[in-house]
């Protein structure tokens, strides 16, 4: 799996589309989130010229994996967007405190194995491990997301301290909750092959 991380003035024009193009197959195709796309190409307002991305590939140069990166001091998802999962806590604007969204480590290469089969895999792992290890350079100490419930014992297992900011609500008819991620971690050789955050 390569890796590489920047901002769209960082990477090529392909890079950019393929991660357009694998987060509506992940977010809209997959998950069935209803998200207004062109040309199925996925990508929002936050999408913008500083956000920093994290694309994983496999040795096929096929996109397995991408994160999308945004600080705090400038609008985010969880601020923006879904701001009633912090059940009336303020959203931390600080520069050391980092979104992680748009995450999926989905291999669209593998067939015929199970959900849980698939939560061997490095894939996610390594990935949530470069994004973190990305935005320390930035200078974050922790990440904040809107997370599907169950994703929060996922990440223990596989070493990364995470835990609840405030109880889970129900969006769309799916149980999420505001997750905070510390960029410490005690990296476990195990994680999901299917692993999607907002």
């Amino acid at each position: 799996m390569n890796i590489v991380t920047g901002t769209p003035a960082d990477l090529s024009v392909e890079i950019m589309a393929g991660v357009a193009r694998y987060r509506h197959r992940v977010f809209v195709e997959k998950l069935g989130w209803q998200l207004r796309c062109e040309n199925a190409l996925e990508y929002d307002q936050f999408d913008r010229d500083d956000t920093v991305y994290v694309v994983a590939h496999n040795a096929h140069h096929e996109v397995v994996g991408t994160a999308r990166l945004l600080p705090t001091t400038r609008p985010y998802l969880l601020d923006e967007v879904f701001p009633q999962l912090l059940h009336g806590m303020a959203p931390p604007h600080s520069p050391d405190v980092w979104e992680l969204s748009r995450f999926a480590a989905v291999d669209f290469s593998v067939q015929g194995s199970s959900a849980l089969a698939q939560f061997s895999s490095p894939i996610a792992v390594g990935l949530l491990q470069a994004s973190l290890e990305c935005a320390a350079r930035h200078g974050a100490k922790r990440f904040i997301t809107v997370s599907p419930l169950g994703v929060e014992r996922l990440l223990r297992i596989a070493g990364f301290r995470a835990h609840r900011l405030a109880p889970p609500m129900i969006v769309d008819g799916n149980p999420v909750f505001a997750c905070s991620i510390g960029c410490e971690t005690h990296g476990a050789p195990t994680a999901a092959r299917e692993l999607a955050l907002c």
